[in-house]
């Protein structure tokens, strides 16, 4: 299972690697994707149930992680490296806008993403479909997740792809940003976006 996910993480970073614009003269932190094939739209819906796709927030940066609320320590960890990147970005945050979506519909219900989501900064969102919107999401932005562990009853956990898409005010597709990254590197690049960049 491990080996699979590590070739599955491997083969994601190299193809993103693969898709960075050979035109871009701008020097990013995170990798540059600008100019993808991919990652061009969801329709989801919030965990306030409003329907919401990636053309309600333009206008705004973007950053959309894909997670679950009771993942143990990947995605509380972008969640608050996230937080912190808005709080170094001050008055600029409120151009930015961090969603995350949710690969465990089943029991990730809209209440709980609207009780998980906001703790880390009330402004992020949650963001859920049902398992066939899900699935459609993952593969339009090329994200890996299967459940691993006790699948027989709720006790599994989500072996899943761990990085970050990033959006311009455009709506573009411009960044993938690897877990682990600074929230100083991260807030560099929301810089860059927010300048028109």
């Amino acid at each position: 299972m491990l080996r699979a996910l590590i070739v599955a993480a491997t083969l994601a970073v190299a193809t993103l690697a693969a898709c960075s614009s050979p035109n871009s003269t701008t020097a990013f932190r995170a990798t540059d994707i600008t100019g993808a094939d991919y990652g061009k739209g969801l329709a989801l819906s919030d965990h306030h149930g409003t329907p919401r796709t990636l053309a309600d927030f333009r206008g705004k940066v973007v950053t959309l992680f894909f997670g679950y609320t009771q993942c143990p320590d990947v995605c509380p960890t972008n969640l608050a490296t996230m937080a912190e990147a808005m709080r170094q970005l001050g008055p600029d945050a409120a151009r930015v806008q961090v969603l995350f979506v949710t690969v465990d519909p089943e029991r990730d219900t809209q209440q709980l993403l609207a009780q998980y989501v906001p703790v880390f900064d009330p402004h992020f969102l949650g963001l859920r479909g049902d398992a066939a919107q899900t699935a459609a999401v993952a593969k339009e932005f090329r994200v890996f997740y299967q459940k691993s562990g006790d699948t027989s009853g709720n006790n599994y956990t989500v072996d899943h792809s761990t990085g970050t898409y990033v959006f311009d005010p455009t709506g573009r597709a411009r960044l993938y940003v690897k877990h682990g990254e600074t929230a100083e590197n991260i807030v560099a690049d929301l810089r860059t976006l927010l300048a028109g960049k």
